[in-house]
């Protein structure tokens, strides 16, 4: 923990590239700095490691203020390598200063859940599933760790993958990826039992896309679930549509998979 600096260079810029360091500018006249000031202290001292505090006196480091465009205090700066990565003015309270911090600070597992991307994008699915499975080892509430290794277990294991993503609601940022995982493993597992599907001239498409979703053949099941909507849309309950979206939600609309059924799509709808 890190109290008022000498040299903000060193004791900022620099030390940032190790750890991030929660900067308080801050002066002795401001009430609302001796408000937030122990707030901030008593949130460093839980930190562990994760971060460090650092403070600045306005008053003796006009230069540096006015450098970083301090026009009103107390102003809290969060450095990471080098550079303000978020920032608040005002004397907040302790639990919202907390939910800040948790959305602002680095993920300290990112460089591995990354690595784990990485392997799985280069087809190493059981080296990326034991590298995810090691950091929620680590980090059992890790939200992106969860949804990646769902999707690895979308086609093996649709419940599994359920289980996984189990508790991530709408307040979270990666919730339309989880709606998304949460659609295709409810399509997936429709498969165990094909005969439950609604009889219909178009139910065999919609089983040549169910089992290309489950290979994760975008492409092909993207074709095949528009070739659905085109002839019912109402089929399976709307279970075309809702796949598609699911699978652009999946790929992120600059996929060039999305961009290549994206107009089929909309004009299917409208026919």
């Amino acid at each position: 923990m890190l109290y008022e600096v000498e040299d903000f260079t060193k004791d900022v810029i620099e030390r940032s590239r190790t750890v991030p360091v929660l900067v308080d500018f801050w002066a002795e006249w401001c009430g609302p700095c001796r408000t937030l000031g122990p707030v901030l202290e008593r949130l460093a001292g839980k930190a562990g490691s994760r971060w460090v505090l650092a403070k600045i006196d306005t008053d003796r480091n006009q230069e540096l203020a006015a450098k970083y465009g301090i026009r009103s205090i107390p102003n809290v700066k969060l450095f990471v390598d080098g550079d303000v990565a978020n920032e608040f003015t005002g004397a907040l309270p302790e639990s919202a200063v907390a939910q800040w911090l948790e959305r602002a600070l680095p993920d300290p597992l990112r460089n591995e859940v990354a690595r784990a991307e990485g392997l799985l994008q280069s087809g190493g699915i059981l080296e990326a599933q034991t590298a995810l499975a090691q950091v929620l080892a680590q980090s059992p509430d890790h939200e992106h760790a969860r949804i990646v290794l769902a999707g690895t277990f979308l086609e093996s294991a649709p419940g599994k993958a359920l289980e996984l993503v189990r508790g991530i609601e709408e307040d979270s940022r990666e919730f339309p990826v989880v709606d998304a995982i949460r659609t295709f493993a409810a399509m997936t597992r429709k498969l165990e039992q094909p005969d439950e599907l609604p009889a219909h001239p178009v139910r065999g498409v919609y089983l040549e896309a169910l089992r290309a979703l489950g290979r994760k053949e975008y492409d092909l099941a993207l074709e095949k679930f528009i070739e659905v909507i085109r002839a019912d849309r109402d089929y399976d309950d709307d279970g075309a549509r809702k796949a598609v979206v699911a699978v652009f939600k999946v790929l992120g609309e600059d996929s060039p998979t999305t961009q290549k059924h994206r107009r089929n799509f909309s004009s299917a709808l409208f026919v």
